[in-house]
């Protein structure tokens, strides 16, 4: 069977199972997970693990259904750096690699979700190498180790909440139970990224934490799609705007009317610098 090989492991998240089990462990010592409850879908960073790790590590962990409940079969993960006008993409068969043990892609809800919507269908040897979506995966072997998986490139365009929705709609017809994990950073902020609307220092930290990027999570809390799209392309507050606005859609078809906040941080908190960028995690719930 076809196998997407790691490319970050050992650089942006450890390459062994021991340090990522520890690694993930250390986080969900950091500050308590939230109570398991009726969580659907999440937002998640996906920088390397020293930044970011932490959120999405417990935002993912908040996922996890109570005990009792039904196993989640699947997880739909929204990632990809694209433009607007780029094709969306998926995973069509086969294992994803990580230091926990493989992933297998669940290519009857590929299929199925194929025969509906128009997406680019990528082995695992033609997948593009994407941090936005591996560094996810070791997290999603290590709470859900027997799930199986749909890994999915969502342009930010009016196309993204469908394919959240149909998402949705093509797992119930399947009787698959699914989480939907979104995968975007906030705010690239500095004269690395180009974008420096508010100078340099703590100014322009205070400007990216409290306007924003905080339009941003307002637009995904709110779980709405459009607003969504458009602060990321008008804002630079989200580099995967199309994975949020899909996350958002597939959320409110699975029930959920509210969403909680977990965390905020920049990278200028562990690495004062004047290039910077922000994280935020976030779950969609059922009440």
């Amino acid at each position: 069977m076809e196998k997407k090989r790691t490319t970050f492991a050992g650089t942006w998240y450890p390459d062994s199972a021991d340090a990522c089990q520890q690694a993930i462990q250390t986080f969900l010592k950091e500050t308590l997970p939230p109570d398991k409850g009726r969580f659907v879908a999440g937002i998640v960073p996906h920088a390397g693990w020293v930044f970011s790790g932490s959120i999405a590590c417990r935002t993912i962990a908040g996922l996890v259904p109570p005990e009792k409940s039904s196993p989640v079969d699947t997880i739909v993960l929204f990632g990809a750096h694209m433009h607007r006008q780029s094709e969306p993409f998926i995973m069509t068969s086969g294992l994803i690699e990580t230091p926990l043990g493989d992933i297998q892609v669940d290519g009857q809800l590929v299929d199925a979700l194929c025969d509906n919507i128009s997406i680019r269908k990528r082995s695992p040897g033609r997948f593009v190498d994407e941090n936005t979506l591996e560094v996810q995966y070791p997290f999603i072997k290590y709470f859900f180790p027997d799930a199986r998986i749909v890994v999915c490139g969502v342009a930010p365009s009016f196309f993204a909440p469908i394919i959240g929705t149909m998402a949705v709609d093509v797992a119930h017809a399947l009787n698959k139970n699914i989480r939907v994990i979104g995968s975007t950073d906030m705010t690239h902020y500095g004269p690395n990224f180009g974008f420096e609307p508010a100078g340099l220092g703590r100014d322009a930290v205070q400007w990216v934490t409290t306007k924003n990027d905080a339009a941003a999570i307002d637009a995904m809390a709110s779980m709405d799609e459009k607003a969504i799209l458009s602060e990321g392309l008008a804002h630079h507050n989200m580099c995967c705007p199309g994975a949020a606005a899909a996350t958002a859609a597939a959320a409110k078809k699975m029930g959920a009317v509210r969403a909680r906040v977990l965390a905020y941080e920049t990278s200028f908190d562990k690495n004062p610098s004047d290039s910077f960028v922000g994280y935020t995690g976030l779950l969609y719930g059922m009440d």
